[in-house]
């Protein structure tokens, strides 16, 4: 079976991630984590500039905490490593949008079942609060890191702790010498006999009550000749990377990493809606959802590829926007209908069934949302979208047409903000060839 290594050529309404490549798997994953990643560049700073720092805080504390126990242990599953120890702790490090591989350049050495030490060689978030001075920086690297670090060991061991030996704010080696500072940041991570158990944040329960949380992926039939490792089962590897992993496995990543940022995103809308309601709640999360929706247009035009301006580039982006991941929660359905027009419905899906209003999706109604409108404006300024009467078998229809006599769209706010870090410039390096053997 022959699979794409990139999206050039035309639109394909058929394709599914598994019809691509694992080297474009691997680069799709890299950009679905940073994405995700990027997610809190867009929606923190939307409550700093209407509230205080306290808030600011208090929001990514109980965003991560809500969210990051519950996709920790889904992951153990999808990829097979449930445990409860540390190896199992720095596995999922590796595999989590709250440190995509190389912009959070995380480096492991296991030294037992119950310690081992993690640091970074390059910290992308770091460097983008270091020009706000040491009050932001420990504002992130202490105050923000201390809780959310230990919910995220305590999902694998109640009683696992991560403790820093060094962070920021940085300072020079005792040489004086500014150009080699310490490392951007050095944890332990240990279960001590001493250690109180954690106590998860009561959010966590909210998002979990979700069927975001429970859904699962297809997944492609195993594929003996394909090379990589089909799971995670095996020994903590301190260097692996997403060109270990196999076809099938990068298939079911990238899906996972796609719910990641969806749990997260809910987790967003919780903690905003335990302290202002709905009505503010859904404010923030529709300006969320317009600028991070072009965050992942311009990271996908730029760094995977998929370039122009028509309307068959609108479609492959919607296509493999991980806001429409994956397909067992979204039922995306893409249909070319004119030279310059493209239809995008949804069809009755667990997106649009979830039992509250704390997600995205329930913002969707007949006339276009402005994140529909953001991707395909993005793309074309001159696209516009109307609703669709007639929707068929789908619950949702829009039609997207790119019209020269339109005035071109201005640029969407809230991308500004997200340009303010280094991450939406951050390229991905090709550092280790795909794995041919599986062990």
């Amino acid at each position: 079976m022959t699979r794409r290594d990139d999206y050039s050529g035309s639109f394909d309404p058929s394709l599914t991630l598994a019809d691509f490549s694992r080297k474009f798997l691997v680069r799709l994953g890299h950009e679905y984590l940073l994405i995700g990643h990027m997610l809190d560049r867009v929606g923190l700073p939307l409550i700093r500039m209407a509230k205080d720092t306290e808030t600011f805080t208090r929001s990514a504390i109980e965003e991560w905490m809500g969210a990051s126990p519950i996709y920790s242990k889904r992951m153990q599953a999808l990829m097979n490593f449930d445990g409860g120890d540390v190896a199992t702790v720095f596995k999922n490090l590796q595999l989590e949008i709250g440190s995509p591989q190389q912009f959070m350049d995380f480096q492991f050495r296991l030294d037992s079942p119950e310690y081992g030490e993690f640091w970074l060689a390059h910290c992308g978030a770091l460097l983008d609060v270091e020009p706000f001075g040491e009050d932001g920086v420990k504002n992130m690297c202490h105050d923000i890191e201390d809780p959310t670090f230990d919910a995220t060991a305590a999902a694998t061991h109640p009683k696992m702790v991560m403790r820093p030996m060094h962070r920021p704010p940085r300072a020079d080696r005792p040489d004086g010498n500014g150009a080699g500072r310490w490392p951007h940041c050095r944890w332990m991570v240990y279960i001590g006999d001493d250690t109180v158990e954690f106590e998860q944040h009561p959010n966590r329960d909210i998002v979990a009550d979700s069927l975001l949380a429970e859904i699962g992926h297809v997944l492609p039939d195993p594929d003996p000749d394909d090379g990589g490792w089909p799971d995670y089962s095996h020994d903590f590897d301190p260097h692996a990377v997403l060109a270990d992993f196999s076809h099938r496995a990068l298939v079911g990543l990238v899906q996972e990493f796609a719910v990641q940022q969806l749990l997260l995103m809910r987790s967003y809308f919780v903690t905003q809606f335990t302290h202002f309601g709905m009505e503010e709640t859904q404010g923030y999360g529709h300006d969320l959802w317009r600028g991070h929706a072009a965050v992942a247009c311009e990271r996908f035009q730029r760094y995977l590829g998929i370039e122009g301006n028509d309307i068959e580039t609108i479609a492959k982006i919607f296509q493999l926007h991980p806001h429409f991941q994956p397909r067992t929660y979204t039922d995306l359905r893409l249909e070319l209908i004119g030279s310059n027009q493209l239809r995008v419905s949804l069809g009755d899906c667990p997106a649009l069934n979830e039992h509250d209003d704390l997600t995205w999706f329930s913002q969707l109604g007949p006339k276009p949302h402005a994140a529909l409108e953001a991707i395909a404006q993005y793309v074309n300024p001159q696209a516009q979208l109307r609703e669709v009467e007639d929707v068929g078998d789908a619950r949702l229809a829009w039609d997207i047409e790119i019209d020269e006599s339109a005035e071109p769209a201005p640029e969407i706010p809230e991308l500004a903000i997200a340009r303010m870090s280094g991450g939406m410039r951050f390229e991905f390096e090709n550092r280790r060839l795909l794995r041919v053997a599986a062990e």
